[in-house]
């Protein structure tokens, strides 16, 4: 018997984007998936449309805006009784065959906590994330975006952790870990997510055959970097185990010293200061967090530390590149921490 879906999609002035997601999702639904479209307080008509476009699914108006980490959980609990949850962005666009193949994943990778579709750029040619990264140093980013779709190899595999836009979660593997943690409001909820799981002795993976077009930017101004920022350090805080994060501290103190100048040069210093504020702020609430994670592990940091990478490719890290010698340092360090653990 196939496992069923409940999909879940947060919504805020997504008026515009709803008829082409929800219209393609329709067709895919199986017997005993559930659709809930959760409105965050949309300035627009956002709740209407999709009452419209889909007169099936449950649409809960929340009157407030708790963020995609916030509806998501709102979300979670009106589909309980589903097998499997898909989160979907509003402006993520299934194409035929993705809900089929994201559901056959669950019997073939039992060892999967979760996993994604392929995100591609509008019009499916590029790349927006094949499986996403994660460095050691706490961030996370889209695996080969901008390369071309027609050549990835098209076999599923495990990811460092799998992007919200598209994204699976057991029902199991999502009760085990707690969800999403709405105080992240946005960005970074996936990655988090991905690391408590991998903590938990779960995989991650993605699943090229289901693809999803969306409509991807990356600049989104000052509220995007703080909310990086400050998330970042919760994850860290929160999700890496104790031995590792110690082997970690002058890196992660280094890169913080280090952040300050690109900020500064790209103009989000105001936003990486606020966030290094609201984190030494936030410490108390951190650590309480921090036992009730740790209390869910079940792999040592070694095991942990394997799912991280030392890359530079990153976006994130442009500018390491013109540092002679940077990338070999960086991969030292890492090297090292690896064989201390």
């Amino acid at each position: 018997m196939s496992p069923t879906l409940g999909v879940i999609v947060v919504a805020y002035g997504s008026a515009d984007d709803l008829p082409a997601t929800l219209g393609a999702l329709a067709p895919q639904l199986g017997a005993g998936d559930q659709v809930v479209v959760v409105d965050n307080a949309s300035p627009d008509d956002s709740a209407r449309v999709a009452r419209e476009v889909l007169p099936d699914a449950i649409v809960i108006e929340t009157g407030v805006n708790g963020g995609f980490a916030g509806g998501t959980m709102v979300g979670a609990r009106a589909v309980a009784g589903c097998d499997l949850l898909l989160f979907l962005n509003p402006d993520a666009v299934p194409t035929a065959g993705c809900l089929d193949a994201l559901r056959a994943a669950a019997g073939e990778h039992p060892t999967w906590g979760a996993w994604q579709a392929l995100v591609a750029l509008p019009g499916g040619q590029e790349v927006n994330t094949a499986g996403n990264l994660v460095h050691f140093l706490g961030f996370g980013w889209a695996g080969g975006h901008g390369t071309a779709t027609a050549t990835l190899d098209p076999a599923p595999r495990a990811v460092g952790f799998a992007s919200g836009a598209a994204l699976v979660v057991r029902r199991e593997a999502w009760e085990r870990t707690g969800g999403f943690f709405e105080r992240y409001f946005m960005y970074g909820e996936d990655l988090d997510l991905g690391l408590r799981l991998r903590l938990a002795g779960w995989e991650s993976g993605v699943v090229p055959a289901a693809r999803v077009d969306h409509d991807y930017e990356f600049a989104k101004g000052d509220y995007k970097w703080f909310h990086l920022e400050r998330n970042r350090w919760w994850t860290l805080t929160g999700d890496y185990p104790t031995r590792l994060l110690v082997l970690l501290a002058p890196a992660l103190l280094a890169f913080e010293l280090a952040l300050l100048p690109v900020a500064a040069r790209d103009g989000w210093l105001k936003a990486k200061l606020r966030a290094q504020w609201a984190g030494l702020r936030e410490l108390p609430a951190m650590r309480r967090r921090r036992r009730q994670v740790q209390a869910t592990a079940r792999v040592d940091a070694r095991t942990f530390a394997a799912g991280l990478t030392a890359s530079l490719d990153s976006p994130f890290l442009a500018t390491a590149h013109a540092i002679p010698g940077a990338e070999w340092l960086v991969g030292s360090y890492w090297r090292l921490v690896l064989a201390l653990l």
